[in-house]
């Protein structure tokens, strides 16, 4: 076979894999949400569950004087409910029916970087019930090693709730990853008991986003530029790694990790490539395969968030959040992101 002959066929085998691989372009959001001041960096969403039209979208907006920014289902900003004054605020997760006082509270927590504690405000009032906030990390001496970025909350099946906060850097032992259990101190406010350290690192960037399956009950982090990890997230479970998996095919940085639900057990796991501007998507099923990819109208987006019910007449089947580099968090519908090869609800 001659050269010429040789480029020909190289490049129909290059054009034939490329027609096979299942990638969905162009999603347009149906709300764009009002910019903030700073910088977005991860959304959360709140789920009121005795009228869901009325639930919210949580956000940060990551400066040395940054706030958590509270969003309607249509992206406007509530001013009211809006949090300034945080010191360079990174990720937050929500967590639903923490015992305080004994009434069952929702709960925003937010990573606060600077001060190197988590920030915790109920919903949907954003009322602080942290006693000014929880020191997580203590006693690391390294360069970063306290500075906070990524948080996924674990709640199990008996009610406890678990916060899992990630930090800019930290050691490759195998204990990147604090877990804690957060209590009610006996004075209405939540406060914080570490119970394990664990997660392999691979040490070429950084590991920020972070998302628990509470249902199949696995914590899943970003290990950037190398791939997501997958653990137990009961602590009674052990430390072993369970798999890793999207190890191939990012442009640069795997970032956000969000969870759409179509059964107890049954569903996919998105996952950045952030400087593809796309989501892969990954079967929630052991072994997570590779089942699409999602181009969206995002900018190197770092977090994001699924919920993956009916909360009004926009978004039927399911709502994805996720951040843009413009300042401001995109709201898509799931069927758009679906696009009729994957599952609704």
């Amino acid at each position: 076979m001659n050269n010429i002959l040789r480029i020909i066929l190289s490049a129909v085998i290059l054009f034939a894999a490329g027609c096979n691989q299942d990638t969905v372009d162009n999603i347009k959001p149906l709300y764009v949400t009002d910019p903030v001041q700073f910088d977005t960096d991860d959304p959360a969403i709140w789920v009121n569950h005795a009228d869901p039209s009325k639930s919210l979208i949580i956000g940060t907006d990551k400066d040395q004087n940054g706030g958590l920014y509270v969003f309607d289902l249509k992206g406007k900003i509530i001013k009211e409910k809006t949090v300034t004054g945080l010191k360079r605020p990174d990720n937050v997760d929500i967590a639903y029916g923490m015992l305080l006082n004994g009434k069952k509270v929702d709960i925003a927590v937010v990573t606060e970087r600077m001060t190197h504690k988590l920030r915790i405000y109920s919903l949907p009032d954003m009322k602080a019930v942290d006693n000014g906030g929880i020191a997580v990390y203590d006693g690391e001496k390294g360069t970063m090693f306290r500075d906070l970025m990524g948080i996924a909350m674990y709640t199990t099946k008996d009610g406890e709730i678990y916060a899992i906060p990630g930090r800019k850097t930290g050691p490759k032992d195998g204990t990147y990853l604090w877990q804690y259990l957060l209590k009610d101190n006996g004075k209405g406010q939540i406060a914080a008991v570490l119970v394990r350290k664990f997660g392999s690192y691979s040490g070429k960037k950084e590991i920020e986003s972070i998302a628990v399956d509470n249902e199949l009950g696995y914590v899943y982090y970003s290990d950037e530029q190398y791939g997501v990890r997958k653990y137990h997230a009961d602590p009674a479970k052990g430390n072993k790694e369970i798999a890793v998996f999207a190890k191939e095919g990012y442009t640069e940085d795997h970032e956000g990790i969000s969870i759409y639900k179509t059964s107890e057990s049954e569903g996919y796991i998105l996952v950045s490539d952030q400087s593809a501007n796309q989501f892969k998507v990954y079967s929630r099923e052991n072994p997570n395969k590779l089942i699409s990819t999602v181009k969206v109208s995002t900018n190197q987006s770092d977090g994001s968030d699924i919920y993956s019910g009916a909360l009004n007449n926009d978004f039927k089947h399911g709502i994805f959040v996720a951040m843009s580099d413009d300042r401001t968090f995109q709201l898509y519908r799931w069927e758009d992101i679906a696009a009729k090869k994957l599952k609704v609800n």
